[in-house]
């Protein structure tokens, strides 16, 4: 059960640091490019849950609140191992 815990915090893990690279690039004119809509098809399964939520003028500051729960649910993962 150990050993299943830590392979799903490492995957969990890198898929925050996908999350991040998203974000980040969401800024950039990187946004229309095809490696930008892979990393779309990945990670708007989980930020879409929050999309709209906290919008002021025209920006959307979800992804952050996406983010923060996501590292709640790692720390909870890390404390279980």
């Amino acid at each position: 059960m150990i050993k299943f815990l830590e392979i799903a915090y490492y995957v969990l893990y890198v898929y925050l640091y996908i999350m991040i690279v998203y974000i980040l690039l969401s800024w950039t004119s990187i946004r229309n490019s095809k490696f930008y809509r892979i990393l779309g098809k990945i990670v708007d399964p989980y930020l879409s849950i929050f999309r709209g939520w906290i919008v002021f003028s025209n920006i959307d500051f979800t992804p952050m609140l996406g983010l923060l729960l996501y590292q709640f649910v790692l720390s909870i993962i890390s404390r279980a191992i």
